[in-house]
């Protein structure tokens, strides 16, 4: 399969449809410019620097999609199984034949969903090597698209997108900012707007990560409220093995409560 020559941001990943003298998505608070300075890659120099994908179960019955030895910020994606298809959750900047031809292996790819411009990846790449399936992005974060194929802007709070996998938009860490909601598996799926910490029986909030700026108590508040009707009992972080199972409702809030705090609010 021929992949496109778009380039790649090396410190964020997001594949753009051209090079500029600073990548708009990394000169934003929440993000930083390398510190070597702008830098670009694509997927066949990816491949030729010896990065490979990688398919395997997070869980049982749920399997992510990585890259090995990791790019940019090292995130693995989910293929969320489900009546009509898998829905990818988030994206990895780099694709090959073999990872291709692995996903296809487990039901292939019928939507992509994203919970944030720093998970956007390649995300073109992915839906074009399934057919052009469509890549549903909060309207919110319209601005940060780099590249628009197939990309599906939606509104609102919340979006059931394939049977019994619903987006919310908590509007943390972007104003776009979404989680998944994975009803099969009693699952939140939250990349980083809800971030499963190191110690894994919590989670956090941030406006920036790499920066440490704290995101705003009313805005964790709301999204508090949005998957207050959801069933979940796990939530899946956007890393290989971030993932807090069990009474992950009680956690979440015992967490934002923590969180608050220790802020002060």
């Amino acid at each position: 399969m021929a992949f496109s020559d778009a380039p790649i941001c090396r410190t964020c990943g997001v594949q753009q449809d051209r090079e500029s003298e600073v990548c708009p998505v990394c000169a934003d608070d929440r993000q930083y410019v390398g510190w070597k300075g702008q830098r670009w890659t694509t997927v066949a120099e990816l491949a030729s620097r010896g990065h490979r994908g990688v398919v395997r179960e997070e869980v049982p019955g749920l399997y992510g999609v990585g890259t090995e030895p990791q790019t940019a910020i090292g995130q693995r994606a989910l293929l969320v199984p489900g009546e009509g298809g898998n829905v990818m959750w988030d994206c990895v900047s780099h694709i090959d034949d073999a990872t291709v031809d692995a996903v296809r292996a487990q039901g292939g790819i019928s939507a992509i969903a994203i919970s944030h411009p720093h998970f956007f990846g390649s995300m073109v790449e992915w839906s074009e090597a399934f057919g052009g399936v469509p890549i549903y992005v909060h309207e919110a974060d319209r601005e940060w698209v780099r590249r628009s194929g197939n990309v599906e802007f939606w509104t609102g709070d919340t979006r059931e997108i394939l049977p019994g996998r619903t987006l919310v938009n908590c509007g943390v860490h972007f104003p776009g900012g979404a989680v998944l909601h994975w009803a099969g598996g009693r699952a939140l799926c939250t990349g980083d707007i809800v971030m499963v910490v190191m110690d894994r029986r919590w989670v956090s909030f941030m406006y920036s990560y790499p920066n440490l700026i704290p995101e705003h108590p009313e805005t964790i508040a709301r999204a508090l409220r949005l998957v207050e009707p959801f069933d979940f009992d796990t939530i899946y972080g956007g890393w290989w093995g971030r993932v807090l199972t069990g009474d992950a409702k009680a956690r979440l809030l015992a967490s934002a409560a923590r969180y608050n705090e220790h802020i002060g609010h």
